[in-house]
């Protein structure tokens, strides 16, 4: 087996979202009335890629930091002059109009046979095609050659996903999924593996080392990149400093945990939501299964207009309108059964 921290894997996503890239949406979404951007799945499965890559033990390297769009000529310099092994970007497709809503589906996986490295890239994208499959159990279309910028003018085996098609209704709802997206990233992570010949280290708590002030390297990345997603704003620098620190003890404190600022078993399976049907949420809770079940809330049709892991009034409306709709007490406590209702659910039907 190869050794992963002898790598440096680029990850891009196309698009943006601030403001959101014209054009690059779903058809509106019916219920909550407005479309789902291709940059709100594109960025989330990139740092999902990452995280999996830097458990792994690989270096990484974001092509597009930026939440704005930048240009493909600038990614490529980007790429090019970061010297990465290869690159790895994370898209949703569409077919048809774009305004309604139509049966094309499944997974697609690009290279460039223009790619200096043409027959790496076919090798990459097939295993990242396959381990996809394998880790969402979706549907695979094929494995094409597609000639754009980041698949032929980087220097390194290149590969390019369509996660699914955005003008598809039910693949429009998983883009929004934290399921859905998790699995892709670590699904790629997992394909890049194979083709470097390293081994795949999976999701688990135990393979998160514990943290605290002063550590620094690949796991304080990941520990910066998830508390970046509970709203901190950290540099992803991999040295655990004062300001992670902080982060560390507020983070501890809103899930009920021990405040040492250090970051042990309980606070990395708060942070990766490894349990979160084991908490019993309400109005006023902030736990981190919050905003895990304010994305699945949302990507299931169900309004949700801030992503914020705060169990508020809004929270609360949704919660009572999804019990509601399957057969549960809307009191708006999601314990047992709804949770076990809402991992079972694929969200509310089309009805445009």
């Amino acid at each position: 087996m190869a050794v992963a921290s002898n790598f440096l894997i680029g990850a891009n996503d196309e698009h943006g979202i601030n403001p959101p890239t014209v054009g690059k949406r779903t058809p509106i979404m019916p219920y909550i009335g407005r479309s789902f951007y291709e940059n709100e799945f594109n960025r989330q499965a990139k740092i999902d890629f990452m995280l999996a890559c830097l458990r792994c033990g690989f270096n990484v390297y974001d092509v597009h930091p930026e939440l704005s769009d930048i240009s493909i000529s600038t990614r490529v310099v980007r790429t090019n002059r970061a010297n990465v092994n290869l690159v790895v970007t994370f898209a949703y497709n569409a077919s048809g109009d774009g305004v309604t809503f139509n049966n094309a589906n499944g997974l697609e996986v690009y290279y460039s046979l223009y790619n200096p490295q043409v027959a790496q890239s076919r090798t990459l994208s097939q295993d990242v095609y396959n381990n996809i499959l394998e880790f969402t159990g979706g549907r695979g279309r094929f494995v094409g050659t597609l000639s754009v910028g980041m698949l032929s003018s980087v220097d390194c085996p290149a590969t390019l996903i369509e996660a699914g098609f955005m003008t598809n209704f039910e693949e429009a709802k998983l883009m929004l999924n934290p399921n859905y997206v998790l699995e892709v990233g670590e699904g790629a992570c997992a394909g890049v593996c194979e083709f470097l010949n390293v081994q795949y280290v999976p999701r688990e708590i135990q393979n998160y080392p514990t943290l605290r002030q002063g550590d620094r390297g690949n796991s304080v990345k990941m520990l910066q990149y998830l508390l970046n997603e509970y709203g901190y704003d950290l540099s992803t620098d991999g040295i655990f400093g004062g300001k992670t620190y902080t982060a560390v003890l507020n983070f501890q404190k809103n899930n009920n945990l021990t405040q040492d600022g250090i970051v042990g078993r309980n606070t990395w399976t708060a942070l990766l939501n490894l349990n979160p049907t084991t908490n019993t949420l309400r109005r006023g809770s902030r736990k981190s299964a919050v905003l895990y079940l304010q994305k699945l809330l949302l990507s299931y049709l169900y309004p949700i207009t801030m992503l914020d892991g705060i169990f508020g009034a809004e929270t609360e409306r949704a919660v009572q309108a999804f019990q509601a709709e399957n057969g549960l007490v809307a009191d708006g406590i999601v314990g047992k059964n709804t949770w076990a209702k809402l991992l079972s659910s694929s969200g509310r039907p089309n009805t445009t």
